[in-house]
């Protein structure tokens, strides 16, 4: 088996550059950004199945009790193959699941809107309460020392 030479400034150079993607890499996975998308990622991956779960579970029964009946999930479009293809079973196109995803998405459209709404409603007011604040008085000491401060230029001039 032979095994390339590699000369010994090479390979401590190869060493560093692995050395430092690590390193950058630990700095880029331990900031405050990649832990939250982290997060977020997990909570969005929650949050879609209680979704899921209530479209499936709750809304698409009260849809169906109110088209008579009708169970999505089941809805389909069967395309019959031509007779060469005799004995062999039909095409089915399940749109019914696809309604169902569709209502999930349009719910979690919905509840996203009103939660990114909800948070630009709540940095206005916070926004508006910072600029009506007055300022803060300043301590006794720092008013002193620009009392001083005053009367030592007014002495100047």
């Amino acid at each position: 088996m032979n095994i390339p030479y590699i000369p010994d400034d090479k390979e401590e150079i190869m060493k560093k550059d692995v050395k430092s993607f690590f390193t950058k890499f630990r700095e880029f996975a331990v900031k405050g950004n990649a832990i939250d998308l982290a997060v977020g990622i997990v909570i969005g991956t929650a949050f879609g199945k209680i979704v899921s779960s209530l479209v499936t579970d709750l809304i698409m029964p009260t849809v169906s009790l109110m088209t008579g009946g009708v169970n999505f999930n089941t809805l389909a479009i069967s395309i019959k193959r031509p007779l060469s293809a005799v004995g062999t079973a039909p095409i089915n196109i399940t749109y019914g699941v696809f309604l169902q995803t569709l209502f999930d998405f349009l719910i979690i459209s919905a509840v996203l809107f009103l939660v990114i709404q909800a948070m630009h409603t709540a940095k206005k007011r916070f926004e508006k309460e910072q600029a009506v604040a007055p300022p803060a008085e300043k301590p006794a000491d720092i008013r002193l020392l620009e009392e001083i401060r005053d009367l030592l230029k007014e002495r100047k001039v």
